[in-house]
């Protein structure tokens, strides 16, 4: 049964499935023989993250500051996305809500179909823990540990029964850092210690891997292998990424690319920084 018309075609909806049926009368010799029919049908894709009119005020003393402006965005699991944007416009703070490290003002953010608002400060811990990897600006490594330490220790916070002996070569190769595990941050170079800072994002296989500006204090050599790395977790490892950066280049290893200003999505022209490139 046709829910609505397209023209003269008729629209039909079964469970998550929308079905467009393109039909007409086939003839031979001249005589109706049948009716051809084309249809055409589109699954449902949940998204692993969706933003629906996120807001975020910070209050300092008695003035109001609004971070996040009526925010409404989703990402599809395996996708690439980078949100790019001036100083200022909102893309950290709606990284830390996307995390879970801070709560939205108002409006809801859910993560592969739970609500970050709704859920207590434990389970909000837990689902970080399971399901999204960080990637910070400043590494936020731990001094005291090797880097070797520092990749192990995220899966240790997050329960596992140790390190996958496999998937820690392969990441370590990949990145380069292989040679470099015994040595503590202090001992590595900027570069170096972005990349234990990726390894240590990716060695729980998260669903989403959330990088803040990973590539904002690294020369263009490191650039180049970090973005890379976030490119094949996405391929290979099938991770969702979104990226937070002000660097119209990094941005385009992302699938797509999403503008900020203002605490908004915007069109790429109403991004400054965007319309010099």
């Amino acid at each position: 049964m046709s829910l609505f018309n397209f023209g003269n075609y008729p629209i039909t909806n079964f469970g998550n499935l929308l079905c467009v049926a393109f039909c007409r009368a086939v003839s031979h010799a001249g005589r109706p023989s049948g009716v051809l029919c084309l249809v055409i049908s589109k699954g449902s894709v949940s998204a692993i993250i969706q933003v629906e009119n996120v807001t975020k005020v910070y209050q300092i003393g008695k003035v109001d500051v609004p971070a996040l402006c009526g925010v409404s965005f989703s990402v599809e699991p395996r996708e690439f996305v980078s949100i790019v944007g001036p100083s200022g416009s909102g893309k950290s703070t709606l990284f830390y809500v996307l995390g879970g490290l801070t709560r939205a003002t108002s409006g809801r953010v859910l993560i592969d179909g739970a609500d970050f608002a709704a859920l207590s400060d434990a389970k909000r811990t837990e689902m970080r823990k399971r399901k999204i990897g960080f990637v910070f600006q400043k590494f936020n490594l731990l001094p005291t540990l090797s880097a070797q330490g520092n990749i192990e220790i995220a899966r240790e916070i997050a329960g596992g029964n140790g390190v996958d002996k496999d998937l820690f070569a392969e990441v370590t190769q990949m990145l380069g850092i292989a040679g470099r595990l015994e040595h503590r941050p202090s001992e590595l170079s900027g570069g170096e210690q972005q990349r234990v800072a990726l390894a240590r994002a990716l060695i729980n296989q998260p669903a989403i891997v959330l990088a803040d500006e990973p590539t904002g204090n690294l020369d263009s050599r490191n650039s180049e292998i970090v973005l890379k790395m976030l490119r094949d977790a996405n391929q290979k490892f099938g991770q969702t990424i979104l990226m937070i950066t002000h660097n119209p280049q990094a941005a385009q290893a992302g699938d797509r690319i999403i503008h900020m200003r203002d605490g908004q999505i915007v069109a790429p022209e109403l991004d400054p920084q965007w319309a010099i490139h």
